[in-house]
């Protein structure tokens, strides 16, 4: 699809696109695209090094033995 763009026509597509935003808010949305890339790099980074023994702790999980109406009525009853 792009095999046939040639550098001529990527310098006016980026003239045209800096004549409608402008310098300022193309540059403003640079900064914005990159701290967003490294806010998730640093997300992505943080989840590799926490423990695997977090993950793999059940002791956290619901029980499935019994529903909440279950337990309320053996509270109810004793």
């Amino acid at each position: 699809m792009f095999a046939n763009v040639s550098i001529w026509q990527l310098l006016i597509v980026l003239v045209i696109v800096i004549a409608i935003f402008g310098t300022k808010r193309l540059k403003s949305l640079g900064t914005d695209l990159g701290g967003a890339v490294k806010g998730f790099r640093s997300a992505m980074d943080s989840a590799e090094q926490e423990p695997a023994e977090q993950l793999d702790d059940q002791s956290k999980d619901a029980s499935f033995d019994s529903t909440p109406a279950e337990e309320s009525t053996k509270n109810n009853q004793s």
